[in-house]
């Protein structure tokens, strides 16, 4: 029996709006037993918080079944360096992580600098992270979109930030979300499962699907999101599946 890792925007939701299909799918895995997690890059809410927003439009999903580049920074943090220090730049879902993690948030010679996402970039703080990360401070970020969508249109996201600070500081950012590989290694190890029987859904090629296939899993890519059949043959891999949604996948689960 596989389980499956299954990107969120694009694949389940498309702003506030549940894809077709994407309810009677997670429905489908709940009721066959299947092990999933769904995996987003957005650092800025708890799974909890997350699980909440997905259940009003409609998609039931507990916050057991929910891992976040946060989360994915936290396991991060108490591996390089256990009961550190760090600055944090970023909302209520990386604080949350970085503190369950053993570490202490502070502005004093912190271990590391981490930025993630947040709607209130200030400019006091970007400074202050700028001459910590100078000053010696590691510099680690949540994921590497330069933009994110919004109800009112798209925003600069953590990856654009994230450029500001490596150009003032010359310091390139460790990003721990996909497509680097340490994200699918975390939340296969969170769900307690192998590379061997595991499948990534993803909308992107450059991010989810290419983290599937440096992480050596199987991969299916979604047309419902962001990339376009006409664009697959651009990227020198190519996902396992290609399908339209996760609707045409709920014949695969029974």
């Amino acid at each position: 029996m596989k389980n499956y890792l299954i990107d969120m925007d694009g694949v389940l939701v498309k702003g506030r709006t549940p894809i077709p299909g994407a309810n009677e799918f997670i429905e489908n895995l709940k009721s066959t037993n299947r092990k999933f997690l769904v995996l987003t890059n957005n650092p800025k809410y708890t799974p909890a918080d997350l699980s909440h927003r997905l259940k009003i439009i409609g998609l039931n999903i507990p916050p057991k079944n929910i891992f976040t580049s946060a989360m994915a920074v936290g396991m991060f943090l108490k591996m390089q360096k256990p009961n550190g220090t760090a600055f944090v730049l970023g909302e209520s879902g990386l604080i949350s992580a970085v503190h369950e993690s053993g570490y202490i948030i502070t502005e004093y010679n912190p271990d590391y600098v981490i930025l993630g996402e947040t709607s209130n970039y200030n400019f006091e703080q970007i400074t202050l992270a700028i001459r910590l990360i100078r000053g010696g401070a590691k510099f680690i970020a949540t994921n590497p979109d330069p933009l994110g969508p919004t109800e009112s249109g798209i925003v600069p996201a953590c990856g654009a930030m994230a450029a500001l600070i490596e150009k003032a500081t010359g310091r390139t950012p460790f990003f721990i979300g996909k497509p680097n590989p340490f994200m699918m290694r975390s939340a296969m190890n969170y769900l307690g499962v192998h590379s061997e029987n595991t499948i990534i859904i993803g909308d992107r090629m450059d991010t989810d699907i290419v983290a599937g296939v440096q992480t050596g899993i199987e991969t299916i890519l979604v047309l419902s999101g962001v990339t376009k059949i006409e664009d697959v043959d651009r990227y020198p891999y190519r996902p396992t599946k290609i399908v339209s949604s996760l609707a045409d996948l709920i014949t695969m689960l029974e």
